[in-house]
């Protein structure tokens, strides 16, 4: 059984990691967490005469640099003196040069979130006429890349790490405390700290680059390590690394001195103040990612960082435990059926406080139902739902199995089955000095040779014993063949023998065989979930998505009366997804100047050739009345005089084509005059 279980296993473990990946991929580059919602001269205006200086205000705080900020003229050279101020609440500005000529200007920015996310884009202002422009603006985000897709795997792998490290250590301090013995118990929680530790320097290293140039280069650069350091995010991520130094004093008594006490007392003790440093040390962990991201801003952050501490808590308890009772039930001699039972009451505890932050931590992050459908953040919150309902359905199976565990005979202890393996090494060994030592020395020498054969056929089919589960016990020891080393090798064969039948014992369990599927499942529906979970993180939540939407429509209206429409459309070829905005000003009958922005679904903008808009009124059977705009920019394409005859219910169709042979038109209705 033993033999088809492990290709399942491995099988499963390419899957999910596979999965992983896809989810992993998909969420590259990141979304950011803060978004320009006004600026000053407004995207795609005309101004009559040159500003003083350019203003951004986004939808919370960013951290600026000198460069941040860069406007660009026609022919793609600087035109700003490169400091950036703060001039209210969430709005920088950047000085520009006196006598600017007439013509388009390019405003680019990237920044950093308050949640540590790097922010980018661009927009264009004219100077008395709209004209060419030889600025083109990448396409990759900021975050992107090799860099980007660097930072989100070490991501990944710090809270996995988290994880394996805090919830094998709570399983072995709270369920199982014979684990603490447990080689395979040891290397899981070992490997959980190198993997956090590894991911935190990683990430330390590859921060400065994420959030400026991207460069692969640029990740060891010492002068940006040094920025890093002074900003909120080095804070964290060196907090980290200080208290992992103090989790590794945490492990090695853990797996050191505690095995070796054998007073009661002494161990309770022991096992008290394992349990307060862990505490203290997991909080701490927990803390550095609610110090730095979603937690540390937006509303409610004196509740939202502590929840999101118990959060994480919960989360490491329920699937780091669960990794480890996946180890221990396919890797330990025998694990009691009162250590699954106390981890099934502690899993059970973890899903409550996971519901309960979870639930605050949705209606802070989205705002409104809405939102769950509406954006990308409220999509993959359904998304990770779902999977936590599915886990904990499987949970409800594995609680069933651990009942009747409970129910049957307890196993062997290993103390047990060494002493079996043990007892006729010994007995063997008694056998061989008591030997006559008159026997003749062709007798004895024959006897040693047809031992030492016996010892190698014996040793060289221990693999094939280990595999197949034999039990045929070794052929015992001539007569005046009694050397140590025979009886070591002999030691070693009837040992592997003695773990072979142990494990086709154990594999033979119906009860523990189900209930390993039922927990290999489970720990696979959590690998998907923590890809998910990861992803979120660095996705835009639905509250600043709709609140940075919203504050973008009413500054427009407010400033200028403009009516502007977003049309999504997918040409149906490789890359034929985008949005297109159509800005018309004033919005009134007569004379009008049209705007039409064309984006990625990223919202970078989209280098087509071709852009055709029409007007339609059916109501009155008029139109359609073509407009063909000229392309000033990356995206940007202008119409000056649109003449709208009659007030309405206008269908403003536009026309977007991608490539040689890929076009699509879509509509949309929109009130105008």
């Amino acid at each position: 059984m033993s033999q088809t279980i492990a290709p399942r296993v491995r099988t499963l473990l390419l899957l999910l990691l596979a999965v992983t990946g896809v989810l992993l991929a998909g969420s590259a580059p990141v979304s950011a967490h803060a978004a320009l919602t006004a600026s000053d001269p407004q995207q795609g205006s005309v101004v009559k005469e040159a500003p003083a200086q350019v203003s951004l205000t986004f939808s919370e705080g960013v951290a600026m640099s000198d460069g941040s900020v860069r406007v660009l003229d026609p022919k793609g050279k600087r035109v700003d003196t490169g400091k950036s101020s703060e001039q209210g609440t969430n709005t920088y500005s950047v000085k520009l040069h006196s006598g600017l000529p007439d013509g388009t200007f390019t405003v680019t920015y990237q920044v950093v979130s308050a949640d540590s996310h790097p922010v980018s884009g661009a927009f264009t202002f004219s100077i008395g006429a709209p004209s060419t422009t030889s600025v083109s603006v990448s396409d990759q985000e900021a975050g992107g890349g090799v860099v980007g897709g660097l930072y989100g795997f070490a991501r990944y792998l710090s809270y996995a790490g988290f994880i394996l490290l805090v919830g094998g250590a709570a399983f072995v301090l709270a369920c199982w405390q014979r684990g603490t013995g447990e080689r395979s118990v040891q290397r899981l929680v070992v490997s959980g700290w190198l993997a956090l530790t590894g991911a935190t320097l990683a990430m330390l290293l590859l921060r400065g680059s994420y959030t400026g140039s991207g460069k692969v280069g640029d990740i060891f650069d010492l002068s940006l390590l040094s920025d890093v350091l002074q900003t909120k995010t080095g804070a964290a991520l060196v907090s980290r690394l200080l208290l992992l130094a103090a989790g590794a004093l945490f492990i090695a008594v853990l797996f050191g001195a505690y095995e070796k006490r054998e007073d009661d007392e002494e161990k309770g003790d022991l096992t008290f103040g394992l349990a307060i440093g862990g505490f203290v040390v997991a909080a701490g962990l927990a803390a550095t990612w609610a110090m730095a991201e979603h937690a540390s801003t937006g509303i409610q952050t004196g509740i939202s960082m502590p929840v999101d501490v118990l959060h994480l808590l919960a989360v490491a308890v329920w699937l780091g435990g669960l990794s480890t009772l996946l180890v221990a039930l396919y890797r330990a001699p025998s694990i009691e059926p009162a250590a699954v039972r106390r981890f099934s009451r502690i899993a059970f505890g973890s899903v409550a406080v996971l519901a309960a932050t979870g639930i605050y931590q949705s209606w802070r992050q989205l705002g409104s139902w809405s939102a769950f459908t509406g954006t990308s953040y409220g999509q993959l919150l359904l998304v990770k739902i779902g999977l936590v309902v599915v886990l904990v359905g499987i949970a409800w199976i594995s609680r069933r199995w651990t009942a009747r565990l409970s129910q049957a005979p307890a196993a062997k202890t290993v103390k047990a089955a060494k002493t079996s393996a043990a007892t006729p090494v010994k007995a063997t060994t008694k056998a061989s000095a008591k030997t006559p030592a008159k026997a003749s020395a062709k007798t004895s020498a024959a006897a040693s040779a047809k031992a030492s054969a016996t010892a190698a056929t014996s040793e060289k089919s221990e693999d094939e014993d280990r595999e197949t589960g034999d039990e045929k016990e070794p052929a015992a020891t001539p007569a005046g063949g009694g050397d140590g080393k025979r009886a070591t090798q002999l030691a070693r064969q009837r040992a592997a023998v003695a773990t072979a039948r142990e494990k086709r014992v154990r594999d033979a369990d119906p009860l523990r065989s189900g209930l390993r599927r039922s927990v290999l499942a489970e720990a696979g529906v959590a690998v998907v979930l923590l890809a998910v979970t990861t992803v979120l993180t660095s996705t835009e939540p639905g509250r600043t998505v709709e609140e940075a939407e919203a504050a973008t429509a009413a500054s427009s209206q407010e400033a200028t009366g403009a009516l502007a429409v977003d049309i999504p459309f997918d040409t149906g070829g490789k890359d034929g997804k985008g949005l297109a905005r159509v800005e018309i000003d004033p919005a009134r009958v007569g004379g009008n100047d049209m705007h039409v922005y064309v984006q990625r679904p990223n919202g970078k903008a989209f280098d087509i050739p071709e852009v055709k808009v029409s007007f339609t009124l059916k109501a009155k059977d008029i139109g359609p009345l073509p407009v063909v705009p000229d392309r000033i920019a990356t995206g940007h394409w202008t119409a000056s005089g649109v003449q709208i005859p009659m007030a309405g219910n206008w269908a403003i169709a536009v026309t977007v084509r991608t490539s040689d042979i890929d076009q699509v038109t879509v509509d949309k209705n929109a009130q105008i005059g």
